[in-house]
């Protein structure tokens, strides 16, 4: 996701990680803070150890990947792992060239960088 977020952000696009925890010890707060340190995770990074979240989208896989519009409508949901130039990778990065160009204010036929030519 790091790779989006940094190619997408000066477009509109803001990546939030949501952790909920899978095992006990993934709910110890600095523990989560150091592996996002570690990791290079420079997004925000939402705590869900309640579940709340998790419930509220009635999620039931780890990893899950929800693309939401301008208007806060969930445009896609991706179950699984997600690995550049495989099926998956490429629809996420067509929706999100797609949600970019119907963006307010963006310009008539604005591209996004996976749809400029390399």
């Amino acid at each position: 996701m790091a790779s989006i977020a940094d190619r997408y952000a000066r477009r509109g696009v803001q990546v939030i990680g949501v952790h909920t925890p899978e095992f006990d010890q993934e709910r110890d707060l600095a523990l989560l803070q150091a592996n996002v340190r570690s990791l290079g995770v420079h997004y925000p990074v939402v705590v869900d150890n309640d579940y709340k979240m998790w419930d509220a989208l009635g999620n039931v896989a780890w990893p899950t990947l929800y693309l939401v519009d301008a208007r806060g409508r969930i445009r896609l949901v991706h179950q699984g792992e997600i690995h550049a130039g495989e099926r998956g990778a490429r629809e996420i990065e067509q929706t999100i060239d797609t949600l970019v160009a119907e963006a307010p204010g963006a310009p008539p036929g604005a591209q996004s960088p996976s749809a400029r030519p390399r």
